[in-house]
């Protein structure tokens, strides 16, 4: 696999489309998105913009409190099923999703940009990248774990002394006929006692944990996370309209 460059800008990762098309269409519903009609809603656009009958999609929706199993998930890393816990079909492994995490579903058409699914996911982490960046938080990737980090150097090492560090991003993607689907989830302000119910994405080391916007002391809300996130997507994936 390639290397995603470092990005300062998101427009160092850029995804831009190749070909002329509509605006990718930017969504945002408001209140609680159940599951079944999330995947529901994403599976039948996905379709219809492989068929060139629906432009591209972003959604941004909260679901309420569950638990997804990704295709690698392992039944281990399930330690208390106190909410739903949903197949996802997605890659990964377990995560929760719940009120005052901004979950992003990207439906976009790779045969228009770029048909390289390492390429649109280093784009997806030059995005959340940029977003945080635009509240002074320095997310960061690994190649190690999946995801966008923040280094918590107040929080005890590790044992062989490596730094502590939260999550405060999620991916999970998957493509059907070069269309994409599933997305990112970012950190507002969840309740974050919910991920001790699994193993987020098979990642147990003490040291690593998960973090939010607001845990890291930064009060701010859903509109202006989504405002940041739609500017910071165009840097990346191009014009938005909707």
């Amino acid at each position: 696999m390639q290397d995603c460059p470092a990005p300062t800008r998101a427009s160092t990762a850029s995804l831009m489309p190749t070909s002329p098309g509509n605006p990718v269409e930017w969504r945002i519903t408001p209140g609680f998105t159940s599951y079944a009609e999330a995947m529901k809603t994403m599976e039948e656009r996905a379709e219809a913009i492989a068929r060139g009958e629906a432009s591209e999609l972003v959604w941004l929706i909260e679901h309420p409190p569950l638990y997804t199993a990704g295709t690698s998930a392992k039944a281990q890393d399930l330690l208390e099923p106190r909410f739903p816990v949903h197949e996802a079909g997605r890659g990964g492994q377990y995560t929760y999703h719940g009120p005052g995490q901004r979950i992003a579903y990207v439906m976009l058409d790779l045969r228009r940009r770029k048909q390289d699914v390492r390429a649109f996911v280093c784009a997806l982490e030059a995005w959340l990248i940029a977003t945080l960046a635009a509240f002074n938080v320095k997310g960061e990737r690994r190649d190690d774990r999946v995801g966008v980090w923040v280094a918590r150097p107040e929080k005890a090492r590790g044992l062989d002394g490596s730094m502590a560090e939260d999550k405060i991003a999620a991916l999970g993607i998957r493509l059907r006929r070069w269309v994409t689907f599933h997305g990112i989830s970012l950190n507002v302000e969840p309740d974050l006692s919910h991920f001790s119910g699994i193993v987020p994405c098979g990642i147990a080391q003490a040291h690593y944990g998960v973090t939010s916007l607001v845990d890291l002391g930064l009060p701010v809300t859903m509109p202006e996370v989504d405002s940041i996130l739609r500017r910071e997507f165009e840097g990346v994936f191009g014009e938005t309209g909707g």
